[in-house]
């Protein structure tokens, strides 16, 4: 599952709490990728990360002409493996900042391949996306099942959204099904949805959530009857990833 949509929409919260229900729900093989360059996601699940995959590109793009791509596929391989952060439940892997100017073709096929061959060692992936319709525009995730466009009840947000479905239906990226998530809900509010959207999910607005980002804790510290993690469980049963 991958959680797009405007900056400032709540997509860590989502794609963390995902996580935190995830493992305590009992899968076994999870993994969490920092799409977002400010390591919003890594951050809020208490993990320090040392390095990133944009890390292991930059090192590699001097080995362009001077080893075979089986040699390159092979380093890049373990490369991958050796930046992926371990802990109880979960593993990590943080995208780091942006692609520098310049076309590294080469790299970056064969990044984005061994990237798709490490999630299919895992049961779920969960990805916090990067703000904004760049990270589907790069093609960086060219296959889900679940795209999910988080956006809070304002107009704006709910037109990033809609562009970023847009963008994926052109081609962008493959999904299963897309599909709204509204965040920061607050009781009885209405929300304009655009058309040929559907809702997937509601999580309320919670003062718990926004105390937890401002004091600097993990997503394990939150309670567990927090209404907006209660409303996190619920999209996720409604998905088809925690049973009912």
């Amino acid at each position: 599952m991958v959680f797009c949509g405007k900056g400032g929409v709540g997509k860590t919260f989502l794609a963390s709490a995902s996580l935190r229900l995830l493992v305590e729900g009992g899968r076994r093989r999870v993994l969490a990728v920092d799409a977002d360059p400010s390591s919003g996601l890594s951050q809020a699940l208490g993990v320090e990360v040392r390095r990133t995959v944009e890390d292991l590109r930059r090192e590699w793009i001097s080995s362009l002409g001077k080893v075979s791509r089986e040699e390159l596929a092979l380093s890049l391989d373990y490369g991958v493996l050796g930046v992926m952060e371990e802990r109880r439940g979960f593993s990590l892997l943080a995208m780091g900042r942006p692609e520098e100017e310049g076309c590294y073709c080469r790299v970056n096929e064969l990044l984005r391949e061994i990237l798709t061959s490490v999630s299919r060692s895992f049961e779920v992936v969960v990805i916090d996306g990067e703000a904004g319709v760049e990270q589907i525009n790069r093609r960086v995730m060219r296959e889900v099942d679940d795209l999910l466009l988080v956006s809070d009840p304002s107009p704006r947000s709910l037109g990033v959204a809609f562009t970023i479905k847009g963008v994926a239906d052109r081609g962008a990226v493959k999904y299963r099904r897309a599909g709204l998530v509204l965040n920061r809900m607050k009781g009885g509010e209405e929300v304009e949805v655009p058309v040929g959207m559907e809702v997937l999910g509601r999580v309320p607005e919670d003062k718990e959530v926004e105390e937890l980002d401002r004091e600097g804790r993990t997503i394990f510290q939150l309670r567990g009857d927090a209404p907006a993690l209660l409303g996190v469980g619920e999209l996720l049963r409604r998905l088809g990833y925690l049973p009912p």
